[in-house]
């Protein structure tokens, strides 16, 4: 029997599945199994939901700006975490003579520092008795390096590649051994001394020129370094290079100097000479192309290594060719002849009394303290007389005076090419007097350097032009090969026919008989050889006690190759021997017989 359908018969109901006439009962809709059926419960699903959805937007959001907003400064960080930046070097130019010879080498050395991490302390003190007897340096110097809370701790630079293999065959962990290029400067005949050291300078322990030309072009000459990053994993070992972050090292120029190196060795033997033959101070021989302004040769006495340049005392690197000023002395009458003679106050043929002559108190004489009577200006010259200068200048007028000795760059840097140069202003006209105008027009009474009066002279053997000393004549871009000439500033001081009359007048001071010249004259060159003497005094302890001896001059005079200058400060000589006539010439003389030689001159 069954039990549910005798309930329905006594209840008396009939299912609705047996009857067809009923109505269908009525379904609720359908819900998900984790919607509970109150209505309570139904908002918080709700709520539920949307904080869902709200997180799931936060998310989207953020990675959004992860990737797009920050990616750039994260991607930065991930890489410096495990990216190492490193310098890449540039190649410091050479530095050519005249036929394209190195004058300036280089050799590797090392740089030597330490990681003191890398040592255990209980080792520290063995360790650093061992470097320091490689090094050779004092043990508590290398023990306090290997103390510091650094990883880069300094111990020595310039070591050679001998002592690096020492270093690198201790059984020592944390030396650090960095290449370097350091600059070589060959030897100059004159013992203790680096060729051309005072026109070429040096480059210091930083690797900055210092002096010469490694100091005046030493943005051209460094280059520029480049900077490149590797990947390195968590071990510190090399993944790949960073290509992207590369920036190649640009090399220095290339410098081609107008030094020709043979008549700079015999420059610097002769000059070395003199000095020690009148026990002099100093001495100097500057030779330049007459009409181009390069540097052919620029010897100095004393110099100093430049190898050697950290035992030097800095006073010895100050060239005294740029950087010490001096009278001039006789030179001087060849600014003022081209003065009196491009204003047409003169002419070689004009007569005067010659006298000794008192102005605003002082007693103008000459080196003969005597007069010399009636005399052309040609006289005046040979002799190199002072009152005859003197008339010259009166003769002219002051403010024309004044103003040649400004065109001819009297008180100006010539602008040469070498780090150093220094100049005096000529004092301002208003401050001047009679005295000061008479003394200057034959050298005494303003100072100028050694290459501001070659210049001078130069102008005069240029056709009347003033050109600029330098010592580079080419730049050489290293990259591209491209060579770019240095065009030296000109000026015309004086009228061509002026300066070839000069010219002719400076011949005449080496040909005439017992003309002041007379030690520049060579068989076979009569009327070729242009000259002029000088002699000054100098003030040594507020006296003046001392001289300058100079001669200076060009050949050949009819289209002039060259003009050299040779002066000797403060010899030690009787009186009767000190005169550039005497002193100078002799060395101007030697010079010049070895140069046309050289360079197959004839007159």
């Amino acid at each position: 029997m069954n039990p549910g359908r005798h309930r329905q018969a006594i209840s008396g109901t009939v299912p609705a599945e047996e009857d067809p006439e009923a109505p269908s009962p009525r379904r609720g809709p359908a819900r998900g199994w984790f919607v509970g059926e109150g209505p309570r419960v139904r908002g918080r699903a709700v709520w539920l939901m949307l904080a869902f959805a709200g997180l799931a937007a936060t998310l989207v959001v953020h990675l959004g700006d992860v990737q797009v907003v920050e990616h750039a400064s994260l991607s930065a960080a991930a890489a410096a975490a495990h990216e190492i930046s490193f310098t890449l070097p540039a190649q410091r130019g050479e530095i050519l003579d005249s036929q394209g010879r190195v004058l300036v080498s280089t050799q590797v050395v090392y740089s030597v520092h330490v990681d003191p991490a890398l040592i255990p302390p209980a080792e520290r003190a063995q360790d650093a008795a061992e470097i320091a007897h490689v090094l050779g340096l004092s043990g508590s110097v290398v023990a306090k390096a290997l103390a510091e809370h650094t990883e880069y701790a300094y111990l020595a630079d310039g070591v050679s590649v001998q002592v690096k293999d020492q270093l690198s065959q201790l059984p020592i962990a944390g030396i650090i051994l960095q290449p370097e290029d350091q600059p070589v400067y060959e030897p100059s005949p004159v013992a203790g001394e680096s060729f051309a050291a005072d026109l070429l300078g040096f480059v210091n322990a930083s690797g900055k020129g210092q002096y010469g030309v490694e100091g005046y072009y030493n943005s051209l000459l460094t280059g520029r370094r480049g900077s490149a990053s590797e990947v390195r994993d968590s071990q510190g070992n090399a993944i790949y290079l960073n290509r992207g972050s590369v920036r190649p090292a640009r090399n220095g120029d290339t410098l081609q100097l107008g030094l020709d190196s043979q008549v700079q060795y015999w420059a610097e033997q002769d000059i070395a000479a003199a000095v020690a033959k009148d026990h002099a101070q100093s001495g100097e021989i500057l030779v330049m192309d007459t009409h181009t302004g390069a540097i052919e040769a620029w010897a100095d006495y004393p110099s100093f290594n430049a190898n050697t340049y950290t035992s030097t005392p800095v006073a010895d690197f100050l060239d005294p060719a740029i950087s010490s000023l001096y009278a001039p002395g006789s030179v001087m009458k060849v600014v003022t002849f081209a003065g009196g003679l491009n204003n047409r106050a003169i002419t070689p043929g004009y007569t005067f009394n010659e006298q000794q002559t008192v102005v605003d108190g002082v007693l103008i004489h000459d080196w003969d303290r005597r007069s010399h009577g009636w005399i052309t200006m040609q006289t005046v010259l040979d002799d190199s007389l002072n009152n005859g200068a003197m008339k010259v200048m009166r003769l002219e007028g002051v403010n024309a005076f004044y103003d040649n000795l400004l065109a001819f760059g009297m008180g100006a840097p010539t602008g040469v090419d070498l780090q150093g140069e220094v100049n005096q202003q000529m004092a301002p006209q208003s401050r001047l007097n009679m005295l000061d105008y008479s003394e200057m027009s034959f050298g005494q009474s303003i100072v100028v350097t050694p290459v501001e009066m070659l210049a001078a002279i130069n102008a005069v053997a240029n056709g009347g032009v003033w050109v600029q000393p330098h010592a580079v004549t080419s730049i050489i871009n290293p990259n591209t090969g491209r060579t770019t000439a240095v065009t030296p500033a000109t000026r015309r001081v004086i009228s061509a026919q002026a300066a070839s009359t000069l010219t002719t007048m400076l011949t005449h001071v080496v040909d005439d008989p017992g003309a002041e010249g007379f030690a520049a004259r060579i068989p076979g060159w009569t009327g070729e050889i242009a000259a002029k003497t000088g002699t000054a005094q100098e003030d040594v302890n507020g006296s003046l006690s001392g001289t300058d001896v100079s001669f200076a001059g060009f050949l050949p005079a009819s289209n002039p190759q060259f003009t050299m200058m040779v002066l000797i400060n403060e010899p030690q000589v009787p009186a009767s021997q000190d005169y550039g006539s005497v002193l100078a010439g002799p060395v101007w003389h030697e010079m010049s017989l070895q140069m046309i030689d050289h360079w197959h001159l004839t007159p």
